[in-house]
């Protein structure tokens, strides 16, 4: 990923991401275990896909700035690589320059 379309990749994964953490703050105290749905935080502009995760599956997750949900098959192999691959999802991590873009981006940081 370079340039441009490597920056609007980026902001398009970090809104995914801040629609994800809001998902998450909205859940009730004690809900940690039920899923809920939570946007593919994937670098399509076009998907729309869900992801069915509990609260603490998506603290995982968020637990590293470069870490991303996405749906299986959504990976970018020339940005991330596969942390780790569950049923219905799979943890990706940022390289390089889209790593420092997704910690920049981070809402948490």
């Amino acid at each position: 990923m370079q340039g441009d379309h490597g920056r609007r990749v980026a902001d398009n994964e970090a809104r995914f991401r801040e629609v994800n953490e809001a998902i998450s703050r909205g859940s009730w105290p004690g809900e940690d275990d039920s899923a809920l749905a939570f946007r593919c935080e994937c670098a399509s502009r076009d998907c729309n896909r869900l992801v069915s995760i509990t609260p603490r599956e998506y603290e995982g997750v968020r637990a590293h700035a470069r870490r991303f949900l996405v749906l299986p098959g959504h990976e970018q192999p020339s940005a991330e690589t596969v942390i780790a691959s569950h049923p219905g999802y799979v943890v990706v991590e940022k390289l390089g320059q889209a790593g420092r873009l997704a910690e920049a981006s981070d809402p948490r940081a």
